[in-house]
């Protein structure tokens, strides 16, 4: 596996492809990581993952200073799941001078769920993935960029970004990667004490029951929905967590549902804070 820190080095590194697979990510590697790596490799002429811990993404309180950084073991990893090319860049790489051009996401599906509790994060996720973008694939007839599901709604807002700029590129979406036990495979897992780890699923379980009962309500759902999702967050702050939002929107556009919604049109989306740990998770109906 070749490694490149500039932007130079990786388009030298670059230059023959015709068709990279791209999977970016922040580093701090799992298993959900690697099966997105797993994914792109056939999809592609050269396999391409990034690491890079964007600051733009981060609100002055979040852990952009504490979020794990383990490059060595996230090297290996990446060698052994046969990954081409590793893009790391220095923040200097990357922002050579301050982002003041910044992609602005259309606020009906940007500024809901996360990004009203996470105001700005979707511009700094817009902002960086366009850059990777033109990293990688500037130049390139076509590309494939691979990314998982378990962040839904950024992967929402990357779709809508390449259609509407009209980039050749295939975005792909790789499954949600769970534990033995259920619980969504995170980076920020790391962060849970032994007991946060045990009680960590309970955020998965809440989706799950919250999916039943919203199935089971289908009927007048819009008229069950508001209660069911007030259940839903009480139980899990009954449990200690601070929820920020549980809920059952359409898949299509993340609105709330209406009147003849059901199976196959539905995702349970949630997020929720434990001890000092914030998790995310999805399920779709």
């Amino acid at each position: 596996m070749h490694i490149a820190h500039t932007l130079p080095e990786l388009r030298h590194a670059l230059r023959h492809a015709q068709r990279p697979a791209f999977v970016p990510t922040m580093g701090n590697l799992h298993a959900g990581h690697l099966a997105l790596v797993a994914q792109a490799r056939p999809r592609g002429d050269a396999t391409v993952a990034s690491i890079f811990v964007n600051r733009l993404q981060f609100l002055p309180h979040e852990d952009f200073d504490s979020y794990p950084r383990t490059f060595e073991t996230d090297c290996a990893k990446l060698r052994e799941a046969g990954c081409d090319l590793l893009f790391a860049p220095r923040e200097t790489d990357l922002y050579p001078e301050p982002q003041t051009f910044k992609v602005l996401p259309d606020p009906a599906l940007a500024d809901l769920l996360e990004g009203e509790f996470r105001p700005g994060f979707f511009t700094g996720v817009a902002t960086v993935v366009m850059k990777l973008f033109m990293a990688v694939f500037a130049g390139k007839p076509q590309g494939v960029a691979v990314f998982g599901k378990k962040d839904y709604q950024q992967l929402m807002v990357i779709r809508h970004m390449v259609r509407q700029f009209a980039l050749p590129i295939e975005v792909v979406a790789g499954d949600i990667q769970r534990a033995s036990d259920g619980l969504a495979l995170s980076s920020r897992n790391a962060y849970l004490s032994e007991s946060e780890r045990a009680e960590a699923l309970q955020l998965a379980l809440a989706l799950r029951a919250l999916s039943r009962d919203a199935l089971a309500a289908a009927h007048a759902l819009p008229q069950h929905l508001p209660a069911l999702e007030a259940t839903a967050r009480q139980a899990l702050a009954a449990r200690g967590w601070q929820p920020d939002y549980l809920t059952v929107r359409r898949r299509a556009d993340l609105l709330p549902p209406q009147a003849g919604d059901g199976a196959g049109q539905l995702v349970a989306l949630g997020a929720a804070r434990l001890g000092g740990t914030r998790l995310i998770d999805n399920l779709e109906l």
